[in-house]
């Protein structure tokens, strides 16, 4: 068995602000139409826009949605990460929380890499073989430990907001 050079490179997840994404990772070309099923199962005021890389083939970066501006910039991010197999999921009006069981419940889906609202890179492995996520960044580190006015402002804002009762 001989050793093989990897690289590892950091790519930027292109996205506005207000744009949730989740980046996992598939096996199979129906994951598309699967996804998209599952995607607006959720919500009818779900805006989505899906690309997923294929690993052999024509090799080419599929793609759905229910929003043209979220599927163009799903297949620019999918296209630059690169990775066989991986796929991007773009959403806006609704979050990753409302719509991740319905993601992770497609039979195609391997595993989700993150689902996030942050400034994410993907850190991608390239070796003579292709390209494969190996990881992602997702956000800053901690500035410290959350203090009991931090324990009642998180236990407020999940009320506020309709999570928990």
């Amino acid at each position: 068995m001989t050793a093989e050079a990897v690289s590892i490179e950091a790519v930027a997840v292109d996205k506005p602000e207000d744009l949730n994404v989740i980046i996992g990772q598939s096996h199979f070309i129906k994951t598309v139409e699967d996804l998209h099923e599952a995607l607006a199962g959720t919500s009818p005021h779900l805006r989505f826009g899906l690309a997923f890389c294929e690993a052999s083939g024509p090799r080419l970066v599929r793609r759905s949605g229910n929003d043209p501006e979220l599927v163009s910039l799903a297949v620019a991010n999918a296209t630059a990460i690169g990775a066989g197999h991986s796929f991007v999921v773009l959403l806006r009006e609704g979050f990753p929380v409302n719509v991740l069981n319905a993601v992770k419940s497609v039979p195609e889906v391997c595993g989700v890499f993150c689902a996030t609202a942050n400034p994410v890179q993907v850190l991608v492995a390239v070796t003579a073989a292709g390209r494969g996520v190996v990881g992602v960044v997702d956000g800053a580190p901690p500035l410290g430990e959350e203090g009991e006015e931090d324990v009642a402002a998180r236990k407020n804002l999940l009320r506020a907001i309709g999570y928990k009762l």
